[in-house]
């Protein structure tokens, strides 16, 4: 963990929170070692050729990452050989909505309808659809936006690859993170952190795009970009002029409180279930994320106040900006899609 010398007050505030915190944790402490120049850093991230400026932090001996792609895979074949249907493809696999029978005190979902016109029974439905989980219940709204980040990647040799193995996460509070390369793509994953990027309709309620043309999450932001050949000329000076490859738009499930949703959708007789508000820290907790639901579900109520419903309607409010660990505002898609079309046009003129 760090922050860079020109890092603005609030990422370093933000650091020395952190670490004052897991310095104080009997199991992370003795792992916790603060880092005050660029020798100390590359101390433990000896594959780092690039100057370091002014970089202060600490390093975690116990954090790390995890392969989010290679371990859904690994749930999903594990969840298979126990004989859990999965209904898949872009038409089959996807829902378009709840269906619901009886009224007031007797309404009930009975299951979902598909894109290809199908109907699926259900005793219980489980929402967990992240970004997009407004788009089948519109009450989430009212509470829960749709977020986005951009991701970009540099393509390496394998002999670069193979260098950057066994990497420490690099997490940049001001700049962005990285961890080391995927070696079976060899793409080295770069992530430019800030205030985030939303999609708010007349009605304040955010989600992710689907009808422009062309595709938004094709790009990312000239200001990211910024953020990521400052964070790579620090790092890694020989790649600070290779070209980013597979630039996305990645999508979350926001909260003001950064704190799950994990209960029961209200006036449904307990017949949906609502998991969302991943505030983009939810994978790390994937491991024990499903014994919360089975709670639930067996005490038939959400106890724990954090990740109760939400009622207050947060809609039109500009609370993302304030979040400790964020740097920056936040700025609305249409306004970067603008901005990235004149660049365009200015650049073929």
């Amino acid at each position: 963990m760090a922050t860079s010398g020109s890092a603005p007050a609030k990422a370093k505030n933000s650091l020395e929170t952190a670490l004052a915190s897991v310095s104080k944790h009997p199991v992370f402490a003795p792992g916790i070692e603060a880092l005050n120049n660029s020798d100390e850093f590359k101390k433990y991230a000896w594959q780092i050729t690039g100057p370091l400026k002014g970089f202060t932090g600490y390093f975690n001996r116990l954090a790390g990452y995890a392969h989010s792609a290679n371990a859904l895979h690994g749930i999903f074949l594990h969840c298979a050989t126990l004989g859990i249907k999965f209904v898949l493809g872009k038409s089959a696999g996807t829902v378009s909505e709840l269906v619901y029978e009886g009224q007031g005190s007797a309404r009930r979902c009975t299951g979902v309808h598909t894109a290809d016109g199908k109907t699926h029974a259900a005793a219980k439905t489980i929402v967990a659809s992240g970004a997009w989980g407004a788009s089948l219940v519109p009450e989430m709204g009212r509470f829960v936006t749709a977020r986005s980040w951009s991701v970009a990647h540099i393509q390496l040799t394998e002999q670069e690859c193979d260098y950057l193995r066994g990497l420490p996460v690099i997490n940049v509070r001001d700049l962005g993170f990285f961890f080391e390369p995927d070696p079976a793509t060899r793409l080295f994953k770069l992530c430019p952190l800030g205030a985030g990027f939303t999609n708010t309709d007349e009605i304040g309620t955010s989600l992710p795009p689907t009808d422009r043309i062309p595709p938004p999450q094709d790009f990312i932001p000239a200001e990211d970009e910024i953020k990521l050949r400052k964070l790579v000329a620090e790092t890694f000076p020989w790649m600070a002029d290779r070209p980013f490859v597979d630039k996305k738009i990645c999508w979350f499930a926001d909260t003001s409180d950064s704190e799950y949703c994990i209960d029961f959708l209200p006036d449904t007789n307990n017949s949906v279930v609502i998991l969302s508000g991943d505030s983009g820290h939810g994978f790390k907790m994937m491991p024990i994320f499903g014994k919360w639901v089975v709670e639930l579900l067996g005490n038939g109520k959400q106890s724990i106040g954090r990740w109760q419903w939400k009622t207050k309607d947060e809609r039109g409010q500009s609370w993302g900006n304030s979040v400790s660990w964020r740097i920056g505002k936040s700025r609305e898609l249409s306004d970067l899609i603008d901005e990235a079309r004149r660049g365009g046009l200015q650049a073929r003129l």
